[in-house]
């Protein structure tokens, strides 16, 4: 810090007006000394003149006389009058010749004064500093005419001693004067120094209790009360609208001066009228501490209505950093649900909690700087601490958080909902392998027909004594064996199909699912004079389940079928086609059927849980509900096309197999 700066205020006009006032006291010293001891000196000059002249007009008539007695008297006599003595030095009259015809010696006259400070003609008078018995004199010389004639001279030597004596009184008291002046600014100043630096030490000292987060002490130190802030209305009131401590808030209506809510004597307008700038200084400070401490009241007020809300919410909420992915608050639900200590949820990586979102999920939305800044996560599946996984819908939302960038994550616990669903679905498929029951016997009576002739066959060529010739053996054992495989192929499905799923995601050519209806139920659809068309060109996965895609088909073809045997429709030909395309990465599947086909009434309804059309006792309307659900568990859309008569058009949209995304919410 440069040395001006680091330099105290007070110091800087204690001493930048000090040197202003020594420097001006020296000029005028200087001056006043030039003047003074100038005047002096010209005044005991012209004084020393005039005792010479007086002595001269006196002295002309002596001389001409010759008379030498009255010479010496006059002499005398001048120069002891009044204060002449202690002034003049000596007094002599010389003539023309040099010779001294008067003087004031009482001892022998100074040979060194004889010849000193010679006038010339027309002169009035001369004036010389001279040196006589170790002693100086100014010698003043003036002239004894009388007419036109010169007579001599009068020589008045005034003591140089007493001048310099004088001199130097006139000087010790002009000295004394401008001391005394010096001090009295001295004290002037270091009091208003004082005066002006010790408000704004107290307004330092002030600031810096601020700082450190004091509230009260600011105030003692200035010196404040703060009793008339208590009579302020928003002072109990902290949502009170007003302009002087809360501008930013206002609208442009309450923002102006005449509509806004503030009270006549309101402290902020009123000064009290006295001190000087820096008292007014302190008294805006006051308010400003009043101003910060309302602020600070309010921002507590406001944390601790965020936490009571934090910790209330019945669902765990947790405070991740949008940067590094690390839990930075979690509440006591979150605590509850996932079995950590809050000292073990902060800092601890949101991606610990669900580790198997592959890519996807809140680590992923953390990753992807173009997401939305709301999304819903459905199912995701998470860990508790003690390994066991739970379902949760997740909501998160990027927010500011102490200054930092960060993401709110709501996480719904719907493990309960998901198990339930699952025995739900389960409890579908084993409703629907009943009704298929009839229709999958038969497709295994087919293969154990054949097992059965082939091994009749056999019996009836060694009951006859006949060996079997061994192409006939071969044919016969081979289509024993195509056969067993087939059975044993539709048993594996059927108990493929009834297993219940797993919940988590894999990829599934949506193919597949379609192929393994018709390997159960094809050959009964044969038999009730259905014409299938099966166009399966989808060659993109879909993250899914595959035998709750299956549960979706089988819904959907066992309703064709229904609605294409319904007696309404005997005369319609019975078609159903399937179609599987993979378009700008979704895979979409339609399921379309020459049915009865679907009122508009009755469109908006099929979806719903327990609406059915069909009689009694053949349904319970949750195939399509169902449906429904497992498409949507799979970020999918499901829409139906149909009008009475025209059949129905059932089309399926997926997302090809990627890390799922979260929802924009």
């Amino acid at each position: 810090m440069p040395f001006p700066q680091r330099v105290s205020l007070k110091l800087k006009m204690f001493g930048g007006t000090m040197a202003v006032v020594l420097l001006v006291s020296a000029v005028i010293a200087i001056l006043a000394r030039w003047i003074l001891v100038t005047s002096l000196n010209r005044e005991l000059e012209q004084r020393g003149v005039a005792i010479g002249q007086s002595i001269a007009e006196r002295a002309s008539g002596f001389i001409l006389d010759k008379d030498r007695a009255n010479l010496v008297s006059l002499v005398f006599d001048a120069a002891q009058l009044g204060e002449r003595k202690v002034l003049v030095s000596y007094i002599f009259i010389r003539d023309n010749e040099g010779r001294i015809l008067a003087n004031t010696f009482i001892r022998p006259f100074p040979e060194d004064l004889r010849k000193i400070n010679p006038l010339s003609e027309n002169r009035e008078y001369g004036i010389d500093l001279v040196d006589f018995d170790s002693a100086q004199a100014i010698d003043i010389a003036v002239p004894v005419r009388e007419g036109i004639y010169t007579l001599g001279a009068v020589h008045v030597g005034l003591s140089k001693s007493h001048i310099d004596s004088l001199v130097g009184k006139l000087r010790t008291t002009f000295l004394g004067f401008i001391t005394a002046v010096t001090v009295v600014m001295f004290l002037i100043v270091l009091r208003l120094s004082n005066a002006v630096a010790r408000p704004l030490s107290r307004l330092t000292q002030a600031a810096d209790a601020i700082s450190r987060g004091s509230m009260d002490a600011p105030e003692a130190m200035l010196g404040l009360s703060d009793d008339a802030v208590k009579h302020c209305q928003a002072y109990a009131d902290t949502d009170l609208p007003c302009w002087h401590f809360d501008q930013n808030r206002a609208d442009s209506e309450t923002s102006s001066l005449v509509n806004s809510r503030t009270c006549r004597e309101c402290r902020f307008y009123r000064k009290d009228g006295g001190g000087d700038e820096v008292a007014q200084l302190a008294e805006s400070f006051s308010n400003m501490i009043w101003s910060i401490r309302l602020y600070r009241r309010r921002l507590r007020e406001s944390e601790e209505k965020y936490r009571s809300l934090f910790d209330s919410n019945p669902d765990p909420v947790f405070v991740v950093d949008a940067g590094s992915g690390r839990i930075l608050d979690a509440n006591s639900q979150a605590e509850a649900v996932y079995g950590y200590g809050r000292k073990e949820l902060s800092g601890r990586n949101v991606a610990d909690l669900e580790p198997e979102a592959d890519g996807g999920g809140v680590a992923g939305y953390l990753r992807d700087r173009d997401a939305p800044g709301r999304v819903l996560f459905p199912k995701l599946r998470h860990v508790r601490k003690d390994g066991n996984p739970l379902y949760v819908n997740v909501h998160a939302c990027r927010i500011a958080y102490r200054g930092r960038d960060a993401v709110i994550v709501s996480a719904t616990d719907i493990t309960e909902l998901v198990e339930k669903d699952a025995q739900l679905i389960q409890a579908s498929k084993m409703k629907t392998l009943g009704e298929m029951s009839a229709g999958i016997a038969h497709e295994l009576n087919q293969p154990l027909n054949a097992i059965k002739i082939g091994s009749d066959y056999l019996k009836m060529v060694v009951e006859s004594g006949n060996s079997p010739t061994p192409a006939a053996l071969a044919t016969v054992t081979e289509q024993v064996s195509q056969q067993v495989d087939r059975a044993a192929g539709i048993i594996g499905h059927l108990r493929d199909f009834g297993r219940k799923s797993e919940p988590r995601l894999e990829k599934v050519d949506i193919n597949e699912p379609i192929r393994g209806v018709f390997t159960m139920i094809g050959h009964e659809l044969a038999l009730q004079g259905i014409d299938i068309t099966l166009d399966l060109l989808a060659d993109a996965p879909i993250k899914a389940h595959a035998n709750r895609l299956e549960q979706v088909f089988f819904n959907l073809v066992v309703n064709a079928r229904d609605a294409m045997i319904d007696p309404r429709g005997r005369d319609r030909p019975r078609r159903l086609a399937i179609t599987s395309r993979s378009v700008n990465g979704q895979v979409m599947v339609s399921v379309s059927d020459t049915g009865t086909g679907i009122p508009e009434s009755e469109r908006r309804k099929i979806f719903e849980p327990f609406f059915t059309t069909k009689q009694t006792g053949q349904g319970m309307g949750l195939g399509l509900a169902i449906t429904y659900g497992i498409v949507r568990d799979y970020g999918g859309e499901i829409e139906v096309d149909s009008a009475p008569g025209q059949g129905s058009v059932f089309r399926l949209t997926f997302p090809a197999a990627r890390d799922r995304p979260g929802r924009g919410a």
